[in-house]
């Protein structure tokens, strides 16, 4: 067959004798010019692209879009395309009816198609490179192909083709379209002025682009890459290369920045306020100011919603019209040729071509799925932006918060915490989901509207299924929200008692009482795992309804149908109605859990709204105007960077030093020379009662004002009120120097002159490091700063840290003592360049010697030479003589000032009690001077530094060496690791569940999947069946074949429906088996652990393996395994189910999977570092929270609020920005995998149309492929999901391989004689000791023999093998030589416990555990209360004890924080006395107590312990100068051995030396 541009079939096609117009096929190659002419014109500029080097604006993203109508043009010409489209298919359809090819019926259009693609590729190169001039070829195009496109239309008009053609309405919308276009291009010339105009407009990019910083584009790149977010493709494929860290994903638009939506927010909120403030009764709505704030973006976002949802029931409906029409196809095979003459196609016949709908289908898909990711990012964006802004809101509420507020208990930090972490991100999940609030209704509605119309009254039976049982989901839900809280509760209290094991872990060993602690953790967790079955079994019977449901629907609706309606069910009515029902149930589902989400909104609102209406501090306007400054420093400083930010501080002291030296000069004309005065003040706590009252103060300047009293009588609020922190009820607190100079802009500027260096009572540190808690925002000065650290004495505390003043201190950093906390706030506010200085009670937690330092060195010289006002509140009155002005408080009233001399004049009474008070303390300071407690301090520090450093430098070494080995590995080997998934840690965490389980899981998920498939299967075979024999069967037949085919139907339903609750249970059991066996075998190997490991393992690594791993593994691993498996299966039993019906489908799969693989690939690895990037973000965030209220006075005392401000905007955009592009690339692979789903379906369509055995099977292809564009990109998000939780499982696993202590001797316990050891005689033979095998040993051949009953001392410097000797004992250590004997039996035989439970010691460190005092001093209830009375009688605490409500049964705080040290040590004697062992080791047990608690220690050992043997380990030689023997060790060595009496008789001996140096 020739081919012919008008089809050789007409002789008339080419005959013009009615005017060459008239002629239709001349029209149509007419349309063909404009096309030609673009494409001609544009390749060759494509092509060149010269555009691109005549950039003029040089920018880094060529991504700026600066065309006006850009976005309008986009859609439009998609439009076009789509039209383009239609019109190729009705042309195409239309020449299949023909006898011969026409090809002017499709070729204009297709190169249409082309011309319209290539014309917005061209517009985009041209406005990434700028160059507007060649935007004039485009503008011909438009006017050209409208002038054509009109011609044909009035072709048409003239011809009489009315508008039920199809072609007349493409035609029509065509030329409106071209019309449109035109138009734009237009309004480009006109407000850019290209051409035609002399002066062209000038443009500069937008802020964000010219920043190099900002690397997320999605507002700056055009519609096609904002719907399939193609710029993200270079992140995502670069985290394959190295990890995504914070600088690869950079900074936020200044849109999104926390700042920008914190004003708009606070603005809209300030308006609600002015709204209510005439009406006292009603509060601002947080809600209207979020809507005025954010409404916007809500609404395009529904409005999305909408337009996805609409589109969704084109699947249902493509559906039927496609099994409809290959059944007719079927039936009827004669089809008529039309007339050319007649070559019109009405829109009906158009949409009855199965081809045409397949490709609309197509299309539908991928529109809804577009729509559908573009509404789940508006509302997360806009999610994050309100988080950022109610984030910022609360924190300036924080700012301003009234201390009473804080201290009498109205808003406590745990609510403020909760504010941050929980009530934002509650409103942040309210947003995301609320569209669905008003989508989902509509949804549902027309989902049962169209269903009646497929089914008739028998939909409705089967929607009323769905509706009935979504209340129970909801039930569920709230039940599951009930169990998470309990189970919380539970597991915070096995976290305290884990915790508190880990701390006394030695002593517990020790005492062989492991077993003891564990049970208890034990019975906490099997209450936490009776909390968390029920929530394990709602989960699952959510599981199971959300599977269940659509499951009863179909049954109830097509066994009504088969017996209401006479006519059979027809395949096409069957699998469209299908369809709907998957649609309904999902909204269903999810309609709960929006609805608890929206309940917990509310509330989340109403405490929002308490908070910040709650008391603000009074505006204190006498100390310079902050509130400008704020804004102004945040305006400047927006960004990152805190470089930007010290780079312009320099400047500002300058300006501050030079108004300095001008005042200075201006001094003496000052009143009296007076800082600050207060008059006639009466100050109260918010409570409305004075705390103070009647103050009439002056405190002098440049001099030193001491406050002395007693405890509690208002020095420290005193201070507080000068400080404008507590409620003035009347009087004035008056500063000088705001009189002497107006506070202009530049003064408010060097807001330090102000600001008041304050140390407050109990210390308060930032999480940083030491450095920067010194320097607090100030410039770093290197002799200021040594200054100030030699005077607080903190250069040695800084030696022991392993990072030295660069150590993170602080919540999350290194546990500091009170003194060393306390030594570096007051170093704070020596470093400060400001006038004034406020330290309340320095003293209180240092020793004698480092007050004096800190007093002579600090505040006499440091202070006094810069001639700063110094206000101190103290108890130690022998400084008094170095005020130089004293104010003596009493009961919140000031009893007297002046100076020591007046009040020694006028107040002799006074002045005397002062006296008797001063001798008292100095006594007490002789007493002080032999216990030393800061070395002691820096021991505890030193000794919790080291055995970590040794781990860092083994760890150090161990890595060096990896990285050698790997650089000779490629970098392949790292990238493979990365994109693997941990399959052998699931495999260990599968069957940590147990074989039988993991069996039964697989058994019946995969069962279930099989009676599904066989439920759509039969119900395929069914309809086809039924449709056959309509034609052949009488009736009788039909009706028992009809219960032939209802009943298997049920019965599968039936089975299906237990099926789903079967496998969702044995997914929740398995799951929580394993996190039972994980936690018992994780619990019990640490608590059998060695010594070593835990000195070697910090803490916190420990007990994040039982909180956060834990929790994981609980709570969150089973329903992802579930989810994760139940997507694979569907995909693949769709899969399976298409190519079972057709075959060809296999082919077309193979180009999808790899697409498919290589994606998954990709994202899996991006989306865990962002994870991991996200959650690493959200602790520092919450923790500047909490330390902002914890130090709120410090920080406003210093004025330091915008800087915190500045710091938390920063902390909150660096989370939003992770959390952003955490979403971003989610959406990155729903649209992927959504577009590879409709691929799946086009070709499913296609494959079944051609090669379909039966309408059925035709309808159950297509149906599948549409459960699998919704599951694909499940499976790819569980996967990625599973893999970070899988991380858990192996860190649990990493401990899990520990070596175990041997707790097995070779003697059984019942060959040990029941009251070994009787005599308490110990033979040490020839032993060598080592922590563990690899290391160096630490005892070397010791010898010694002990009698029984001997008193025995050891001393040494620190590391001379004292206490490994002591530990060597309890078989702590490794003994790899030598052995030693106790009684007779030598120790290595013993089962561990026995040895332990026969020894006592008294370790160094006092530890007791929350309980009574009965179960500190015998945990195994062995003892009767008489024991347990003499034994604290002997420790003389019997009467402190008896004192205490409950007596023996009286509750002890955790770590025994409600007793003093030395009584605590008291308790650890008590301890050591009850359990009666004839041998008790006292391992420097007097180092940590005072001289009265040490002498009782003594009387008791000489006394009570008389016949026992008693093994001291000194840390004072004097305390063992009266034993029987005394030993000398030096590394590892005895030196000497002999009584002390013969060993001081040796002048040059290293003991006679010791007690020189003690004395």
């Amino acid at each position: 067959m020739r081919l012919a541009f008008c089809g050789n079939d007409n002789a008339s096609a080419y005959n013009i004798t009615a005017g060459v117009l008239r002629n239709v096929c001349f029209v149509d190659a007419l349309n063909l010019v404009p096309h030609v002419f673009l494409l001609f014109i544009t390749f060759p500029i494509l092509f060149i692209g010269w555009g691109s080097q005549s950039s003029k604006v040089q920018i880094h993203h060529n991504t700026w879009l600066h065309f006006p109508g850009h976005n309008l043009r986009w859609i439009l010409t998609f439009t076009l395309l789509f039209v383009h489209v239609c019109e190729i298919a009705e042309g195409i359809v239309s020449d299949t009816q023909m006898k011969s090819r026409h090809l002017h019926l499709f070729l204009p259009a297709i190169m249409g198609f082309v011309a319209a693609t290539v014309s917005i590729v061209y517009y985009h190169n041209i406005e990434t490179s700028n160059f507007p001039k060649l935007l004039l070829a485009l503008f011909l195009y438009w006017i050209m192909a409208f002038v054509t496109k009109t011609i044909k239309l009035v072709r048409y008009c003239q011809d009489g083709v009315s508008f039920s053609q199809l072609r007349f309405c493409i035609t029509g919308i065509m030329v409106i379209l071209y019309g449109l276009l035109m138009a734009v291009e237009i309004n480009v010339i006109r407000v850019r002025r290209y051409v035609f105009f002399m002066n062209p407009q000038k443009v500069k990019p937008p802020e964000d682009l010219q920043d190099l910083g900002v690397r997320f584009l999605q507002p700056f790149v055009n519609l096609l890459s904002k719907a399939t977010y193609w710029w993200m493709n270079t992140l995502i494929i670069s985290a394959h290369k190295k990890p995504v860290d914070l600088k690869a994903i950079g900074k936020l638009p200044i849109a999104m920045r926390a700042l920008t939506n914190y004003v708009c927010l606070k603005e809209a909120y300030e308006e609600q306020k002015k709204k209510v403030a005439d009406q006292p009764n009603r509060r601002p709505s947080i809600w209207l100011a979020m809507y005025s704030a954010f409404g916007r973006p809500i609404l395009l976002s529904s409005t999305f919603r909408y337009l996805a949802d609409l589109l969704g029931f084109a699947g249902p409906l493509c559906i039927s019209g496609i099994v409809q029409g290959f059944q007719n196809t079927t039936h009827s095979t004669n089809t008529t040729e039309k007339d050319p003459s007649n070559s019109y196609l009405s829109s009906e016949e158009f949409l009855r071509n199965v081809y045409v709908l397949a490709v609309l289908l197509f299309l539908a898909l991928i529109l809804q799925r577009t729509f559908l990711q573009a509404s789940y990012y508006v509302t997360t964006e806009t999610g994050i932006n309100l988080r950022g802004a109610l984030l910022a809101m609360i924190y300036d509420k924080i700012l301003r918060l009234s201390t009473s507020n804080l201290s009498m208990g109205e808003m406590t930090l745990g609510q403020i915490n909760n504010l941050v972490a929980i009530e934002t991100n509650q409103l942040m999940w309210f947003l995301f989901l609320c569209p669905n609030l008003w989508a989902m209704p509509v949804q549902i509605i027309m989902g049962v509207i169209l269903l009646y119309n497929l089914l008739g009254m028998s939909a409705l039976v089967g929607a009323a299924v769905i509706v009935l049982l979504a209340p129970i989901q909801y039930f569920i839900a709230t039940k599951l929200a009930e169990a998470q809280k309990s189970t919380l509760d539970y597991s915070t209290e096995r976290l305290k008692k884990t915790n508190e094991i880990l701390k006394g872990i030695k002593l517990l060993k020790l005492y062989a009482w492991e077993h003891i602690f564990c049970k208890s953790v034990e019975e906490t967790r099997m209450k936490e795992l009776t909390s968390l079955k029920t929530f394990a079994l709602h989960t699952s019977l959510s599981i199971f309804m959300n599977a269940a449901i659509p499951i009863a629907a179909v049954l109830a609706t097509f066994v009504t149908y088969a017996y209401i309606n006479d006519k059979p069910l027809q395949p096409a009515q069957a699998f469209a109605s299908l369809s709907l029902f998957h649609i309904l149930v999902t909204p269903l589902f999810l309609l709960s859990t929006v609805v608890r989400f929206a309940v917990k909104a509310i509330i989340s609102v109403q405490k929002l709204n308490e908070f910040l209406l709650s008391d603000e501090i009074g505006d204190d306007s006498w100390r310079g105007g902050e509130n400008s400054v704020a804004y102004e420093s945040c305006k400047k400083h927006t960004g990152l960077h805190t470089k930007a930010i010290n780079r312009r501080q320099p400047l500002r002291y300058q300006l501050e030093n030079y108004e300095q030296s001008s005042r200075r000069q201006t001094r003496p004309v000052e009143t009296d020379d007076i800082a600050i005065k207060v008059t006639n003040g009466y100050f109260s706590w918010g409570s409305g009662l004075a705390t103070l009252s009647n103050i009439n103060i002056r405190i002098p300047t440049g001099q030193m004002t001491m406050i002395v009293g007693q405890v509690g009588c208002g020095k420290s609020s005193l201070l507080l009120a000068i400080l404008g922190e507590m409620q003035t009820l009347e009087g004035k607190v008056h500063w000088s120097n705001v009189n002497e100079t107006e506070p202009s802009f530049e003064a408010s500027r060097s807001k330090n002159r102000y600001s008041v260096a304050y140390a407050a009572q109990k210390p308060w540190l930032l999480n940083a490091t030491v450095e920067e808690n010194i320097i607090f925002g100030s410039p770093f000065n290197k002799q200021r700063y040594k200054a100030v650290t030699d005077a607080c004495s903190l250069q040695p505390d800084i030696d022991l840290l392993p990072f030295g003043d660069q150590t993170e201190i602080g919540e999350r950093g290194i546990n500091l003592s009170g003194g060393q906390r306390q030594r570096i706030c007051v170093a704070r506010a020596l470093y400060q360049n400001t006038n004034v200085v406020f330290l309340d009670d320095p003293f209180s937690a240092l020793d004698i010697h480092l007050s004096d330092h800190l007093m002579q060195e600090g505040i006499l010289k440091f202070l006094q030479e810069d001639k700063r006002t110094l206000v101190l509140v103290t108890h130690k009155l022998q400084y008094l003589p170095h005020a130089d002005w004293i104010i003596a408080m009493k009961d919140g009233m000031v009893l007297r000032e002046g100076t020591l001399k007046d009040i020694q004049n006028n107040d002799v009474e006074l002045y005397e009690h002062w006296k008797t008070l001063m001798n008292r303390q100095d006594q007490e300071l002789e007493k002080d001077m032999e216990t030393d407690q800061t070395t002691l301090e820096r021991k505890t520090l030193r000794r919790a530094m080291y055995p970590r450093e040794s781990k860092a430098q083994l760890e150090d070494e161990d890595e060096e060496e990896e990285e050698e080995e790997d650089e000779d590995d490629n970098m392949s080997t790292v990238l493979r690791l990365r994109t693997k998934m941990p399959w052998k840690t699931c495999w260990r965490y599968l069957t940590s569940g147990g074989f039988f389980l993991l069996f039964l899981m697989i058994f019946s998920k995969l069962l279930k999947h099989s009676v599904i498939v066989a439920i759509d299967y039969w119900l395929a075979t069914w309809t086809s069946m039924d449709n056959a024999n309509d034609l052949r069967n009488p009736d009788d037949d039909r009706s028992t074949e009809k219960t032939y085919h209802v009943a298997v139907f049920s019965i599968l339903s039936g089975a299906g429906i237990v099926l789903c609750l079967i496998t969702s249970l044995t997914v929740e059991w398995m799951g929580l088996t394993a996190a039972k066996n994980l936690h018992h075998n994780l619990l019990n190997k640490i608590i059998l652990g060695p010594i070593r490991f835990f000195d070697m393992t910090p803490l916190g690594l420990i007990l994040n393996r039982f909180s956060a791993d834990t929790n994981i593994i609980d709570q969150h691993i089973p329903p992802t395994l579930e989810s994760l498996t139940r997507s694979t299966l569907l995909c693949l039993s769709a899969i399976g189910m298409i190519s079972y019906a057709t075959p060809w489908f296999l082919v077309a799969l193979v180009p999808l999977g790899i697409a498919f693989y290589f994606i998954q690939k990709y994202f899996r690895v991006a989306s865990k570092d962002l994870q991991e990037l996200d959650d690493s973000t959200q602790l520092p965030l919450l923790c500047h929270f909490s330390e902002t209220a914890e130090g709120l006075t410090t920080i406003r005392a210093f004025r330091h609020e915008s800087r915190f401000k500045q710091r938390m905007l920063e902390l909150t955009d660096t989370n939003n920005i992770a959390y952003l592009f955490l979403s971003a690339a989610n959406r990155w692979l729903e649209v992927r995998t959504d577009y590879l789903g409709a691929c799946i379906v086009l070709t499913a369509a296609i494959t079944s149309i051609t090669e379909g055995p039966n309408s059925g099977f035709v309808g159950l292809g297509l149906l599948y492929a549409l459960t699998i564009t919704n599951y694909l990109n499940w499976v790819v998000r569980n996967l990625a999901d599973l893999e970070v939780q899988m991380g858990a499982v192996k860190k649990v696993h990493s401990f899990l391989n520990m070596e175990s202590e041997n707790y097995d001797g070779y003697l059984d316990p019942s060959q040990v004689p029941k009251d070994w050891p009787q005599e308490g005689e110990i033979k040490i033979e020839n032993l060598c000791v080592r922590y563990e095998n690899n290391l160096k040993p630490v005892l070397k051949h010791v010898k010694a023999y002990i009698k029984p009953g001997q008193k025995v001392g050891i001393c040494g410097r620190t590391g001379s093998g004292k206490s490994s000797l002591s530990l060597a004992f309890f078989r702590m250590v490794d003994i790899f030589d030598g052995r030693i004997v106790i009684d007779g039996i030598d120790i290595s035989k013993l089962p561990l416990h026995t040895l332990r439970s026969r020894l006592s010691i008294i370790l160094q460190d006092p530890i007791l555990f929350s309980g009574s005092i009965r179960f500190n001093l015998d945990p195994e209830c062995k003892c009767t209360d008489d024991r347990l009375w003499e034994a604290l009688e002997i420790a003389q605490l019997k009467n402190m004890v008896k004192s205490l409500p409950g007596g023996l049964d009286a509750m002890v705080t955790e770590g025994g924080e409600n007793f003093s040290v030395g009584q605590r040590q008291l308790f650890c004697l008590a301890r050591a006395f009850v359990r009666k062992s004839s041998i008790l080791i006292m391992d420097e047990a007097t180092a940590s107590i005072d001289m009265a608690t040490e002498n009782i220690l003594q009387k008791v050992v000489m006394t009570a312990f008389a016949d026992r043997t008693v093994v001291t380990i000194a840390h004072r030689v004097h305390t063992i100068l009266t034993a029987d023997l005394v030993i000398v060790m030096k590394r590892g060595n005895i030196l000497e051995y002999d009584t002390p009496e013969n060993l001081l008789s040796q002048e040059d001996g290293i003991f006679a030396s010791f007690v020189r140096a003690d004395m």
